[in-house]
């Protein structure tokens, strides 16, 4: 199978599960777990639109938008991710009309469908973030804060998931609002999972000996809107001057990498390691440490 073809499965088996878990589980209990699934359950209750066609709808402006911050590559695999999970939606609630499995007048079945659905979504949208790619919404309009802000990519998906939770909360009660955030805390903690290959760290460092490195530090650039270090070393069998260029990037990206690595050299030697916590551009502000520390000082004076 070819690595084109494994990504395009990986982005239909993900899509798939997350249109299922939204269509069965969230939507039926009236959750609305934060993202364009959030607001697409949402309009389906207060306005009767097809939660699949919302999705779409709202998607397009932003897949736009990340297309020109981020370049075609990203597009066209985001592409493929928001419309699959459009079409997936809309056929499971089709066949289902959005009614569930469950009996969504017991608390119970409530508390049920936002474990599974949550899960399932998760693993689904961990899966199509394994490729490189994401399901649009607010994944994208996080993204490009964490491009041009010093917010972290973390902190600005929490901020946009927050606001369509709390819409949620107003729409359809408190209650909901709570199961709803339970939801997104076990869809976090399942991407995660999926994402970092049942791992548990933070971030993975690619270390890349290559006499193509040049063009890898291009392409990282250009194609991963990630920047890397250039380091020199000496063989200890050649005794050759050789450089290595040392990349630190989120658990989602370390596949489209190590591709880009491989398209340019399949001699080249990778060595990744996981890496528990990242500070400085694009990940967590060496600021906020760094205040932190220093008023622990403070109090322990």
């Amino acid at each position: 199978m070819t690595h084109k073809l494994k990504d395009f499965s990986l982005i239909v088996l993900g899509t798939a599960l997350t249109g299922f878990s939204v269509a069965c589980f969230v939507a039926p209990a009236r959750i609305a777990p934060g993202g364009l699934n959030g607001v697409a359950t949402i309009f389906y209750y207060t306005l009767g639109l097809d939660m699949g066609l919302t999705m779409l709808i709202f998607s397009i402006p932003l897949f736009i938008a990340g297309m020109k911050v981020f370049g075609k590559t990203y597009g066209a695999k985001s592409l493929a991710g928001v419309l699959l999970l459009a079409l997936f939606t809309s056929l499971f609630g089709q066949l289902t009309d959005y009614n569930g499995f469950l009996d969504y007048s017991d608390k119970v079945d409530i508390l049920i469908s936002s474990i599974v659905g949550g899960a399932l979504s998760g693993m689904g949208i961990g899966l199509v973030m394994r490729t490189g790619a994401n399901t649009g919404g607010t994944d994208i309009l996080a993204q490009i804060l964490n491009k041009f802000t010093p917010i972290p990519l973390g902190t600005a998906l929490f901020f946009c998931d927050g606001l369509v939770v709390l819409a949620g909360g107003i729409f359809f009660g408190l209650e909901r609002a709570i199961f709803a955030i339970f939801a997104l805390y076990i869809t976090g903690q399942t991407v995660n999972y999926v994402v970092m290959n049942l791992g548990t760290k933070y971030a993975k460092t690619a270390y890349i000996v290559s006499d193509h490195v040049d063009v890898i530090g291009e392409r990282t650039i250009k194609e991963l809107n990630r920047g890397g270090t250039m380091l020199h070393g000496t063989g200890i069998y050649t005794k050759q001057d050789r450089r290595i260029l040392m990349i630190v990037v989120p658990n989602n990206l370390i596949n489209p990498l190590i591709q880009i690595v491989h398209d340019e050299d399949e001699k080249a030697f990778v060595s990744v390691h996981e890496t528990y916590q990242v500070l400085g551009f694009g990940f967590k502000p060496l600021t906020k440490i760094a205040k932190g520390d220093s008023k622990k000082r403070q109090v322990q004076k």
